[in-house]
């Protein structure tokens, strides 16, 4: 009892003569809150605020909802330590990637400038906008699908043919100026342009069918290289 008494009187020492008349409960406590911050910066994408209590910092970075393999309606805050463990992140996305637009990490995997995606471990083509009839999902620089990709006949209905162009896939040739011929790979075998024939004109002896449209091209093409072989040497 006579030791308890001392320490008592000794605290009650120390905060006299640190503090001079200041009652004890308006002294400052002797407990400090840890300063050490979890990034080096904290903005955009980061709550400052929140305590990661793994690795004992302050700073929780804020996931987007469609990197999370747990369906969320909002960023969730998660720790340094359970974003490198990966369990409720999608292998498709990037939680060093900002989005501007929603305030937070976890953008889809890129490569090729962005033209392409990850897509349940596969990298898609990213079509330009309004390009896909119905897309999948629409980003920042242009639309996907998840699953079946398109096929050069049905860009080709619509006038387009998958050449990169510039951070998305898609050029565009006026149906009325260019036939797309495609064959079985995404590319088409070529691209004639009609030089201003109207494939509208009703004449006499024209292909009726694509099948028809796609031999009498074939023949053009097959005499243009016995023309070409004759009259032109290298």
């Amino acid at each position: 009892m006579k030791k308890l008494l001392f320490i008592f009187s000794f605290c009650g020492f120390i905060a006299h003569s640190a503090n001079g008349a200041t009652p004890w409960w308006e002294q400052p406590t002797v407990c400090r809150l840890n300063p050490t911050n979890c990034y080096s910066a904290m903005g955009t994408g980061f709550d400052a605020h929140l305590w990661d209590a793994t690795s004992k910092c302050w700073g929780l970075k804020l996931i987007c909802p469609q990197a999370l393999t747990k369906q969320a309606s909002a960023p969730v805050p998660m720790g340094y330590a359970e974003i490198r463990q990966n369990t409720n992140i999608s292998a498709d996305y990037d939680t060093d990637a900002l989005s501007l637009e929603e305030g937070c990490f976890g953008l889809r995997k890129t490569k090729n400038n962005g033209a392409t995606v990850s897509v349940n471990g596969t990298y898609v083509k990213v079509f330009c906008k309004d390009i896909l009839d119905t897309p999948d999902e629409v980003l920042a620089n242009g639309e996907i699908m998840h699953g079946t990709q398109p096929t050069c006949k049905t860009l080709a209905s619509s006038g387009y043919v998958a050449i990169e162009n510039d951070n998305c896939y898609g050029k565009y040739f006026a149906p009325a100026d260019y036939y797309i011929d495609c064959g079985s790979s995404m590319l088409p075998e070529r691209i004639i342009a009609l030089n201003g024939a109207d494939y509208n004109a009703q004449i006499t002896g024209m292909p009726r069918t694509q099948a028809e449209a796609k031999q009498k091209f074939d023949t053009m093409y097959n005499i243009s290289q016995k023309q070409k072989a004759k009259y032109f040497t290298e």
